[in-house]
């Protein structure tokens, strides 16, 4: 899965495997924390995500969890969806780096303007990105099942919207017998309906309407009633 642990992990100035050295925190979730992080061969700016592996032993099936979303992330190479550059390993931690997004999140950039992005030409912009994303993912056969404000990182030079966070996602080889996911996951306020039914769901058509959900909270009237999940 990753490359292999050398003796020392890391020295006193956070360098991974002689090949990265480590920085700030950029963000952290239930999981893992992102790192800003320096290519030291290139000096190109990078995220490294890190997973400490003492609480991957501890949660069930969050190995089998990291395998896939490893996969996915390789399988969905597209202009907007984040790029998974190296997957590596030491002994107590895994390191998923990944392209550098420097524009934030959308919920930030709504959050800003307070009422929502002042321009329909830019919601229908980032709108047309998502769905470009969506698409591709579900042609290699691949649902998202957490598209939600903040899993969508912005490029500020070149105003692009990128689909991150693959943790939640799917493959065809999840499905049932009857041709559906059961698994409940996502974000209450973004999910589709059948999902609360806790029934099985078209994971593709789940995505679209998060899709949606997600462009509604950038207008004006809605997003006066969101707030962050993560």
């Amino acid at each position: 899965m990753a490359t292999p642990a050398p003796a020392e992990e890391e020295d006193e100035r956070n360098l991974i495997l002689g090949k990265y050295e480590m920085g700030r925190v950029l963000g952290k979730g239930t999981f893992a924390t992102v790192y800003h992080g320096r290519d030291l061969r290139s000096g190109e700016s990078v995220a490294i995500k890190v997973i400490g592996k003492d609480r991957v032993r501890r949660e069930e099936g969050m190995m089998d969890q990291i395998r896939r979303e490893i996969s996915v992330m390789r399988l969905v190479r597209h202009p907007n969806v984040v790029e998974l550059r190296e997957v590596m390993a030491t002994k107590s931690r895994i390191f998923f780096v990944m392209e550098l997004v420097r524009g934030g999140d959308l919920f930030d950039l709504v959050s800003k303007h307070r009422r929502g992005l002042p321009e329909d030409q830019a919601r229908s912009r980032y709108f047309q990105q998502l769905i470009a994303a969506v698409d591709f993912c579900h042609s290699r056969g691949v649902c998202h099942r957490d598209l939600k404000l903040e899993n969508l990182l912005l490029d500020a030079s070149s105003n692009t919207l990128k689909v991150s966070d693959f943790g939640l996602s799917a493959l065809p080889e999840q499905l049932r017998h009857d041709g559906m996911l059961h698994t409940q996951c996502g974000t209450p306020a973004y999910v589709a309906p059948e999902l609360l039914k806790k029934k099985g769901y078209d994971g593709m058509r789940a995505d679209m309407w998060s899709a949606a959900s997600s462009s509604s909270c950038c207008s004006p009237a809605i997003f006066l009633s969101s707030t962050r999940t993560s």
